[in-house]
């Protein structure tokens, strides 16, 4: 109806006005429960007779005490004379879920429909000095452990082992905690409990198995016992992706996931992939000088060591810059090695179950910048998680996203895997051997089995910059990757910590 209508009303002859009220009380309690289910306590007020001082904190109060996400309000029916009174059914959703019944009752006021308002307006059991409370009981967190069960979130577990911990609670921290049990109490002022107005039931956290096998693990940790600088190894099965090992020298940044380094000549696996794929045999005879300019750029191989004229796995085996920069820009092109970089998973987001960074290969801009990119350098970015990786694909003939915790836990679901070419693979299990038998780690007392590629990968700036020290090989069914930052060469400091790794196996 509206407002200020006049309806005549007629007695002994003579015409008395009325003024009717405004509306109906069902349509003011709609509007009243509309603005209270959207936290609008102002337009709440204005439709109030008589609203208490306090009538705003009243409401918030309600609100969180309860913890509430949300609260849904819908008028059910109206009784009462003239229909003044009017039911509304409430659903509740935080810690402890719920619903009731409730009553407003409306009064007309200057011509309008307004709530009469009384502490049961918020509920019915509320009244003067009571409130609702809220009672958590928190549920133990649900045990993180390796892969044969042995719990690692534990005091005495490996420091490297904490820190992946640490962050796989993060990570998964609902399905550890579960749900905690709860209930709403009604109280008094001074706190003492009237009734219990609702409860809500725990249910426990689900353990988590990781992947780590703290055997492996353990082995990582002892193999850089003698590592004086900040260094990091990476084991992985190759036929799973499983993460075996997450090893930081020292604690505090995790470099294994965490950190980018240029990978130097441990990306040659990579450019060596793309050039078999594109023909090139390993007996195939190629040209290896102490220097050679490309793209008018000098570049040089370690030590200025001229090779001549050898075959492919040799100059793979002795790490010759000139000859994989030079191929990259004679045979390959910016988008091939491109094309090959993204086939070992740089460029594709690595979720492995905490944090980890993503390999970076950039198109090249220019033969300089292909060359650079060819031998590892540039800017071109790993982490040894990221190498590990590439050399599990040599070993299982295919590259697989990397994993902490059981596949169907992984985020998205991961990278889907990527089969290498059948004589990427055959070529690149002669070549990496090589390494070990008879080039760069030649020197070095591997047990038999090990295939590898060493990594010399320069940073900074000056005539003579200081290198990170890389190797990166798989034996078997196990992938691995070493980096000693500022280590010098991959064969005087990374390579003997591979080696003693597997020996400790």
């Amino acid at each position: 109806m509206t407002s200020g209508v006049l309806v005549p009303v007629t007695a002994a002859a003579v015409t008395i006005w009325a003024l009717r009220t405004q509306g109906s009380p069902e349509e003011t309690a709609r509007s009243f429960l509309a603005a209270w289910s959207r936290s609008d306590y102002a337009a709440m007020r204005g439709l109030t007779a008589d609203p208490p001082r306090d009538f705003e904190s009243r409401y918030r109060q309600f609100r969180d005490d309860l913890d509430l996400s949300s609260l849904r309000l819908r008028v059910t029916g109206t009784t009462g004379a003239g229909e003044d009174t009017v039911r509304f059914h409430a659903t509740l959703s935080g810690p402890v879920s719920f619903s009731y019944d409730g009553r407003l009752r409306l009064v007309e006021r200057d011509r309008a429909w307004r709530v009469a308002w009384t502490p049961a307006a918020i509920h019915p059991q509320l009244a003067a000095g009571r409130r609702l409370r809220l009672t958590l009981q928190r549920t133990e967190r649900a045990p993180v452990t390796a892969a044969d069960g042995t719990r690692i979130d534990t005091p005495d577990a490996p420091g490297s082992v904490q820190q992946v911990v640490g962050e796989l609670q993060k990570q998964y921290r609902d399905r550890l905690t579960g749900t905690s049990s709860a209930r709403v109490d009604l109280v008094n002022a001074d706190g003492t409990a009237v009734t219990t107005v609702a409860t809500g039931h725990a249910s426990p956290g689900t353990p988590l198995r990781t992947t780590i096998d703290l055997r492996v693990h353990r082995a990582g940790a002892q193999a850089l016992e003698g590592v004086d600088k900040p260094a990091s190894l990476v084991a992985l099965r190759p036929s799973t992706g499983e993460v075996l090992a997450v090893v930081n020298k020292p604690g505090g940044y995790d470099r294994a996931l965490l950190g980018a380094y240029p990978p130097g000549s441990t990306f040659k696996i990579v450019t060596a992939s793309a050039l078999v794929a594109g023909g090139v045999t390993p007996g195939q005879t190629v040209s290896c000088p102490a220097r050679k300019t490309i793209g008018g750029f000098p570049f040089h191989n370690a030590e200025l060591h001229d090779y001549g004229t050898l075959r492919f796995v040799d100059a793979f085996a002795h790490s010759c810059n000139t000859t994989f920069g030079a191929m990259a820009v004679d045979r390959l092109g910016a988008e091939r090695l491109a094309a090959v970089a993204a086939g070992f998973g740089f460029g594709a987001r690595i979720r492995i179950g905490v944090p980890a960074v993503d390999a970076a290969f950039p198109v090249p801009r220019d033969d300089t910048d292909l060359a650079s990119a060819a031998i590892g350098q540039g800017r071109v970015l790993a982490s040894p998680l990221n190498m590990a990786a590439v050399a599990a694909a040599i070993a299982a003939g295919t590259w697989r996203q990397p994993r902490l915790v059981p596949a169907s836990l992984v985020p998205g679901g991961g990278s889907a895997p990527r089969p290498l070419e059948p004589a990427v693979v055959s070529a690149l299990r002669r070549l990496m051997p090589a390494v070990v038998s008879e080039g760069t780690a030649s020197g070095v007392s591997f047990p038999a089995g090990t295939a590898g590629k060493t990594g010399t990968a320069e940073y900074g700036s000056g005539d003579e910059p200081p290198t990170h020290s890389w190797f990166i090989g798989y034996r078997g069914d196990l992938a691995f990757a070493v980096i000693v930052e500022g280590g010098g060469t991959g064969a005087a400091v990374a390579a003997p910590a591979a080696a003693r790794f597997l020996a400790a196996l």
